[in-house]
């Protein structure tokens, strides 16, 4: 746990000059599952393997986030964090504040969304940690050197962006669990159970 609050009490502080985000109207379109393909690892999803982030529109506006990804290895054990999401910023949509521990809140800046191409970009306003998310976890790599070279465009480092492996031929009862939890939310107990039985 201390993993997280070290990670939290870094990425909370301000920053002067934050990169502008995106402007989507349908802030439902944005929910559901996506994969993450290139990310800055923090401390506790170092060497994540077919990692996802899937978000569920609660009724009282908030956003439940699951992330999800293998430790290690494709077939390492699967570890589950459910942080919630507050809207900061109602015009845009595009700004969150995330909690993993209470009180602690950290920024996130949805920087890029094409629903129409799936896929998305999300920072920090320090530039230091960013995801490149995708709604399918096959992708072309010219797609993958596009979106890299948006994040480099808005001043973060392409060096501390590490490529996530996607590999989903062995997980096929993942997916159809993913498939099943969709939209609504899954508690972490209920896929820690799902994940022993694979």
């Amino acid at each position: 746990m201390w993993m997280i609050c070290s990670f939290l009490l870094v990425s909370c502080q301000s920053a002067k000059n934050p990169p502008p985000t995106t402007s989507f109207d349908d802030l439902e379109s944005f929910m559901g599952t996506w994969y993450v393909v290139g990310y800055t690892p923090i401390l506790v999803d170092g060497k994540a393997h077919n990692a996802t982030e899937h978000y569920y529109l609660k009724p009282d506006g908030s956003i439940q986030a699951t992330y999800q990804f293998r430790k290690g290895s494709l077939d390492g054990p699967l570890k589950t964090f459910r942080p919630t999401a507050s809207l900061y910023n109602h015009e845009t949509n595009a700004e969150w504040r995330i909690q993993f521990v209470w009180p602690f809140k950290a920024a996130y800046l949805i920087l890029h969304y094409d629903e129409a191409l799936g896929e998305t970009i999300v920072g920090h306003p320090n530039r230091k940690y960013a995801w490149i998310m995708l709604r399918e976890p096959e992708y072309e790599e010219a797609t993958y050197e596009r979106l890299l070279s948006q994040l480099v465009e808005l001043g973060y480092k392409g060096k501390l962006i590490q490529r996530l492996p996607q590999d989903w031929s062995n997980e096929q009862l993942r997916l159809k669990m993913m498939e099943a939890a969709a939209p609504k939310a899954v508690s972490k107990k209920e896929w820690k159970q799902r994940g022993a039985e694979q």
